[in-house]
């Protein structure tokens, strides 16, 4: 769709303005949930890979950063009863730096090598997600559900996960140093060989 173009070549409002057209019309025309769900997922996958050798900060950087704010957040407030049965949120190798995804959801959503360091995630849905050798250090995931997780290798150095569900969730040779570990849900979770400082 022409629409997607504006996201990467035109000033930030005409983006933002972009991705505001694109949620109106999922909420008017359900058939095309997948198709523009799926199509601002793989923007941000591309546009995030281009920004990982950038400076978050940057003037340029930071309204980019704006515009795949906007899509994300069209992304983990979707009606997930609308996606196909067997389709799969696709974040991987994506930098999320300066993204808040408070209270999203990214329930079985891959996130392999995802960079989330320092992201808000706070009450989160990230059940059955993919997190392997994602790096979530000192990120937000107070209250946030892993339930089932795959957070193998991942680095959770900092992060706090202050009551956070983390019932069955694979940390095998995940970081964890310096955790905040309060009230935290740990049981049936696979703790082999992750690296704990208590």
């Amino acid at each position: 769709m022409e629409v997607i173009k504006r996201l990467e070549n035109y000033p930030i409002e005409t983006s933002l303005s972009a991705i505001k057209a694109l949620e109106h019309l999922v909420e008017v025309n359900p058939e095309y949930h997948w198709t523009i769900i799926d199509m601002l997922t793989k923007f941000v996958r591309n546009t995030t890979t281009n920004l990982c050798s950038q400076e978050v900060t940057g003037d340029s950087s930071a309204n980019m950063r704006a515009v795949i704010q906007a899509a994300m957040t069209v992304i983990v407030r979707r009606d997930t009863n609308k996606d196909p049965e067997n389709e799969q949120i696709d974040l991987s190798y994506t930098d999320l730096r300066g993204i808040n995804l408070q209270n999203a959801n990214l329930e079985k959503s891959n996130l392999y090598q995802a960079n989330l360091s320092k992201v808000n995630l706070s009450g989160a849905n990230l059940e059955c997600a993919i997190l392997s050798a994602s790096n979530l250090s000192g990120a937000n995931l107070n209250f946030v559900n892993l339930s089932g997780a795959i957070l193998s290798a991942a680095n959770l150095s900092g992060a706090n996960l202050s009551g956070a569900n983390l019932h069955r969730a694979n940390l095998y040779l995940a970081s964890l140093h310096d955790a905040i570990l309060n009230d935290t849900m740990l049981d049936g979770a696979n703790l082999r060989e992750a690296k704990l400082n208590f």
